[in-house]
C-alpha cells in the first residue's frame, strides 16, 4: 500500500499540522493518520507526506512551511513517530526510524534554499544540532 497525504506545515522533528495553522482551521483530520499507519503496516508499504516548501502570506512575503516548531495553536494531525517519507519540490527524505538530528538535517535539505540557514539557526537554538 502506498499512502500520499498533504500537510500544511511540518516542524523540524516531523510533526505534521494538516488541519490548522495556529488557531485557523483549514480542513478536518479525515483519515490521514489511518492511511499513514496502514501503509506502514502493509508489506512493502510506504507513506508520503507532501507539501510545497513555501507559501506567500497576506503581506506578499514568502514563508517556509518547514518550521523549527509548529505555530502555537496548531494541531498535530500526524505525529513525528508515524511520518515515513516527506516530499517537497526539493526532494524526498526518510524520517521513519531516524534520530532527531537526522530528521532535522533531512528536513532542512528539502526546505526552500532561502530558509535553510534560518532553519539551521533555529535547530541549533533549540538544541537539535550543535
Amino acid at each position: 500500500m502506498i499512502s500520499i497525504n498533504a500537510t500544511l506545515q511540518i516542524d523540524l522533528t516531523g510533526q505534521c499540522a494538516s488541519e490548522a495553522i495556529g488557531p485557523v482551521q483549514f480542513a478536518s483530520t479525515g483519515g490521514q493518520l489511518d492511511f499513514v499507519q496502514g501503509a506502514w503496516m502493509s508489506k512493502g508499504g510506504k507513506s508520503f507526506m507532501c507539501l510545497e516548501s513555501t507559501f506567500i502570506d497576506k503581506q506578499g512575503q514568502r514563508q517556509s512551511k518547514i518550521v523549527p516548531q509548529l505555530y502555537p495553536g496548531s494541531f498535530v494531525t500526524t505525529p513525528r513517530t508515524e511520518v515515513h517519507w516527506v516530499v517537497t519540490e526539493y526532494g524526498a527524505v526518510l524520517l521513519k526510524g531516524q534520530s532527531i538530528k537526522t530528521r532535522v538535517k533531512n528536513l532542512i535539505s528539502i526546505a526552500h534554499p532561502d530558509f535553510r540557514d534560518e532553519l539551521m539557526f533555529g535547530a541549533k537554538k533549540m538544541g537539535y544540532l550543535r
